[in-house]
């Protein structure tokens, strides 16, 4: 079936068409040699326009600074000529943010050079013209907190931070860089007090909060305490363990988080770029990242957070970009690798990912975490006896399975039985639940499979009935449950909770095609044909259309209890 030509695509070329009018006398923006003309900026323009939409921040920053050059005066080109190059990691932004006294993160980029050069006061008039409101007012004290402690002024800016610190909106921000500052000038009983605000206000606390909180504690005499903060972040299943290597915590424990106030203001940039990137904010956390990365070139966290950015707008290269620019020995390397073979994976570059993924493991003997990747890389490609061995490798590695080692056998248990290895992944799914009984994916999928066997068919009853508890608004487990009780003869209660599944996942294929197969048994012709249809509508896979088919133009086999399978 075709598909229309969807607004986005029109707009595409039309600026295609717009621009390569405009550009037929000077070349194409970022090709060497492109000299712009009054007549072309207007092209340049839209290309830049589209690409910051696209958010290829590259492509966006070469066509506005040429449509800057074609007219400089425009203060609309001038605006986003300098959001684009800030975006990219540009020198010329500095220039353009001089032009512009009026836009707030113009005004921090430039309050930053101040701040690099010694020039406090100067740093501080900036700051304190940014306007009261929006993510600049919740910036503002801690910029002007670390200017304070730049100009000897360190009990003023522990001042304005701890009532901030002690109450209101994000006290844990506030009272870590009140740590921070106080760490910084000696003041350790006061930093580690203000450290336990912002663990106390952030559960689970996150990776770089764990780094500089574990810090000040050792410094502060309590090296048991930060051993215990570190320990709890070692324990989880995913890279943040790989993040605590010895290397990490050597690094950690001797040696400050931020060494100077610059760095501080580097550190404020970059806590409100990470919680504006949880809040689906990508383009403003990845400016504050920059802002951050100009004030503390080459910092591993801001790269890592830059990639991340850039990764949430699928721009997977420039992703890949930014990992590259962190040194191979450096204590996060671990993390590192995994975020690279993810970006590689998502570029189809999947046989250059699972060398990432081996050399990883190689490098951590003792983690299960890349191997475990590798296994969800290779089971979501269809390559299930690969996928399997992985996770063989990444079971061995862990001698003492606990509860939150769950995920790894039923992930093992999905790659056997989609690999046709049934005896031995239902011992996986088994497993999962002996570790952890109250599962609802692997109660689903373990009571589903059970059904479709024939086997067990009391307990997979009651286990789907379970996980239907566990998760009521979950449309595949209503479904699996509907599911079961038509291969069990049960109509009334199939449909009852096919209808439900269908409710709450209406555009699932194979969902509608389950209704439509519970309401043909019942009776309900017309309504079974309606929702064949509506399954064949929302795009089948594989041979599942062409089954779809033969019962629009047939019905049900005589049998559909032993002739019906997902």
């Amino acid at each position: 079936m075709s598909r229309p030509f969807a607004p986005r695509r029109l707009a595409f070329l039309a600026v295609a068409m717009l621009s390569a009018c405009a550009a037929a006398e000077g070349g194409r923006p970022g090709e060497q040699g492109f000299r712009p003309s009054a007549s072309n900026a207007f092209g340049a323009y839209l290309a830049g326009r589209f690409a910051t939409a696209e958010s290829d921040t590259r492509i966006a920053a070469d066509s506005l600074l040429a449509a800057l050059r074609a007219d400089p005066d425009q203060p609309e080109v001038v605006q986003r000529a300098f959001i684009a190059t800030l975006l990219d990691g540009r020198s010329e932004a500095l220039r353009l943010a001089r032009r512009l006294p009026d836009n707030p993160l113009a005004a921090m980029l430039v309050a930053g050079t101040e701040a690099q050069a010694g020039r406090w006061d100067r740093a501080e008039a900036r700051i304190r013209s940014l306007p009261r409101q929006g993510a600049s007012q919740l910036l503002q004290p801690l910029l002007l907190a670390w200017v304070m402690h730049g100009k000897g002024q360190t009990d003023a800016a522990v001042a304005l931070l701890r009532p901030l610190a002690e109450g209101g909106r994000l006290r844990s921000l506030y009272a870590l860089h009140a740590a921070l500052i106080c760490d910084l000038a000696g003041r350790s009983r006061e930093a580690e007090r203000f450290v336990r605000i912002a663990i106390g206000d952030s559960q689970p606390p996150t990776l770089r909060l764990v780094q500089i909180s574990a810090g000040i504690m050792a410094r502060g005499g309590r090296e048991s305490d930060a051993d215990r903060l570190i320990e709890s972040l070692s324990r989880g299943q995913d890279d943040l363990a790989l993040a605590m290597g010895e290397a990490a915590r050597e690094q950690i424990l001797t040696s400050r988080a931020v060494a100077s106030p610059v760095e501080g203001m580097a550190e404020a940039h970059l806590a409100l770029a990470g919680a504006l990137r949880g809040q689906g904010a990508a383009e403003f956390s990845l400016a504050l990242t920059r802002l951050a990365l100009r004030l503390r070139p080459g910092f591993t966290p801001g790269l890592l957070l830059a990639a991340d950015a850039l990764s949430d707008e699928r721009q997977f290269a420039a992703a890949i970009a930014e990992l590259d620019r962190i040194p191979a020995n450096d204590p996060l390397a671990g993390m590192v690798g995994l975020r690279r073979a993810t970006l590689l994976d998502r570029l189809d570059r999947t046989e250059e990912a699972v060398a990432e993924y081996q050399r990883i493991a190689a490098a951590f003997p003792g983690a299960s975490q890349p191997h475990a990747r590798l296994g969800d890389m290779l089971r979501t490609r269809s390559r299930w006896a690969e996928s399997a061995a992985a996770y063989d490798e990444a079971i061995r590695r862990v001698p003492s399975p606990t509860a939150g080692h769950w995920a790894l056998f039923y992930a093992r248990g999905i790659a056997r039985e989609r690999g046709g290895d049934w005896a031995q992944a239902e011992p996986d799914f088994r497993r999962a639940l002996e570790l952890s009984p109250e599962q609802p994916y692997v109660l689903n999928y373990l009571g589903y499979t059970w059904v479709e066997r024939g086997e067990n068919l009391a307990e997979a009853r009651r286990m789907l009935e379970r996980a239907v508890a566990l998760r009521p608004q979950d449309g595949n487990i209503a479904d699996s449950l509907g599911w079961a009780l038509f291969k069990l003869g049960d109509m009334p209660g199939a449909i009852r909770w096919l209808e439900r599944a269908v409710e709450l996942e209406p555009r699932n294929s194979v969902i509608n095609d389950h209704l439509g197969d519970a309401y043909w048994v019942a009776g309900r012709q017309r309504e079974a044909q309606f929702q064949w249809r509506r399954a064949l509508a929302l795009g089948p896979e594989g041979e599942e259309g062409p089954k779809i088919e033969a019962k629009i133009r047939s019905g049900l086999p005589d049998n559909p209890v032993a002739e019906n399978r997902r």
